[in-house]
């Protein structure tokens, strides 16, 4: 019996649709079959898409409404993105108040990994997906995890379990994607420090396993930044900064292109290529 792998996703800014993962899924499914080439390969991954936004959805669009009303404003469509990009972003911060949504966020995560865990398995690798703002939910995700346990709230606590990879014993793969990350490591001394991936802990359950954190950038994407250069922390931490050309003739040599990397060939391609490596370095070793 073989060893599944389990596969989050995590969306940006922003309130997508619910289904927002589906078509990186599907395009995700159909190549690492291709690339796997064993019967029903598909079969081996587990997805869990992560509708973290849900939870500022209704307060977002009163606040864009009231606006609206208060004032004709020029360049409605993008300055919707700006509002919910920022307005993700200052919602989403840690404060000094009880019932912090950086906690509701993060027990919305702890709750859907645990959804996965039990579809993939307690030792399922996990490789996580995350585009822009998300990006930011998971690195804090899990360095709190790996670094800050103390900060982990008791809502988040309560929907995690002991299992290996709840805990981040299992990280193995990060794929961050237009990700703003660079710009959040200026609240620290000397920018910071990245999370471990892999994590520390997984050669204590798979010895032969390597894993990468690989960020994808286009240099038209203005929200998005390569991370090896944050500092020497990032550059070690950090296995590839990719440059991509994310999107099509209206998107690709635009700031648009920040919500066009899940259809890139490079980006899904390079994805596909990590999860049949860990697959086969976990079920074919020896």
């Amino acid at each position: 019996m073989t060893q599944k792998i389990a596969v989050a996703i995590i969306h940006g800014a922003g309130t997508p649709d619910e289904n927002f993962a589906e078509a990186l899924i599907e395009r995700v499914k159909k190549e690492f079959a291709v690339k796997l080439s064993i019967p029903n390969a598909e079969d081996e991954l587990e997805f869990q898409p992560i509708f973290w936004s849900a939870i500022f959805e209704s307060e977002q669009k009163k606040m864009w409404e009231q606006l609206q009303e208060s004032a004709q404003l020029d360049f409605p469509y993008l300055r919707r993105f700006v509002l919910e990009f920022l307005a993700d972003a200052v919602a989403y911060q840690p404060t000094l108040l009880g019932d912090q949504n950086y906690h509701h966020v993060h027990s919305l995560v702890a709750s859907s990994l645990q959804h996965l865990r039990k579809r993939a398995g307690s030792l399922a690798p996990l490789c996580i997906i995350s585009h822009s703002l998300g990006t930011v939910v998971a690195s804090n995700y899990f360095f709190d995890l790996q670094f800050r346990r103390e900060q982990i709230g008791d809502k988040t606590r309560q929907c995690m379990g002991e299992t290996p990879m709840e805990q981040c014993e299992t990280l193995t793969l990060f794929y961050t994607m237009g990700s703003p990350l660079a710009l959040w490591s200026l609240r620290y001394l000397d920018f910071g420090s990245p999370i471990h991936v892999p994590s520390p802990l997984i050669s204590d359950h798979y010895p032969n396993v390597e894993g990468e954190w690989v960020n994808f950038y286009d240099k038209d994407d203005i929200l998005a930044y390569p991370l090896k250069g944050v500092n020497e922390a990032y550059q070690s931490a950090v296995t590839d900064d990719v440059a991509v050309n994310a999107g099509g003739c209206i998107t690709s040599w635009n700031p648009l292109s920040h919500g066009q990397y899940e259809k890139d060939d490079v980006v899904v391609g390079r994805i596909t290529d990590g999860l049949v490596q860990i697959w086969k370095a976990i079920n074919m070793a020896g």
